[in-house]
């Protein structure tokens, strides 16, 4: 993924959000038993406010010599950590490095903003979060139940 670029997105990006987050998201939905968060949010507002990041995979996609959206983040920085809200890989490029270079650029993100941690939580249902993000420095923090969302918070402090 050498030649793979991150970029904010942009308005005609918010469709292509949409169809990677749903992607993403949509094998929970039977497991956790509700429509994951992420796939209902306001991705047009997201795009605006400057929060959505997306992954361009190497190719000749565009004009401008990128490939397909493979992966995104939405991020909000706040006073005194960057809120890591989203992180989706489309499933075809699971296995790529995909999500790796995703939280390299959350990491990269708050270093830039002089933000001291990154913090994020995860469905309890979604056990495969709980194996990757302790492999990038997350620890938990506390397990919350709020509503049918049960959830794990995490932060990374970063040095």
């Amino acid at each position: 993924m050498a030649d793979d670029r991150i970029r904010p997105a942009a308005t005609d990006d918010v469709p292509t959000v949409k169809a990677v987050i749903d992607a993403a998201f949509r094998p929970y939905v039977a497991r956790i038993g509700v429509v994951p968060v992420p796939m209902e949010a306001d991705h047009a507002a997201n795009v605006a406010a400057g929060r959505v990041f997306v992954l361009e995979a190497p190719g000749r996609g565009n004009a401008a010599g990128a490939g397909p959206v493979i992966g995104l983040v939405v991020v909000e920085a706040r006073a005194d950590h960057l809120y890591l809200d989203v992180v989706a890989v489309h499933p075809d490029a699971h296995g790529t490095g995909a999500g790796r270079r995703l939280l390299e650029f959350v990491d990269a993100h708050a270093r830039a903003l002089g933000l001291p941690e990154i913090r994020l939580y995860t469905n309890a249902m979604m056990w495969e979060n709980q194996k990757i993000y302790p492999k990038f420095g997350y620890e938990v923090v506390e397990r919350r139940v709020t509503g049918p969302y049960d959830r794990i918070h995490y932060r990374k402090r970063l040095r």
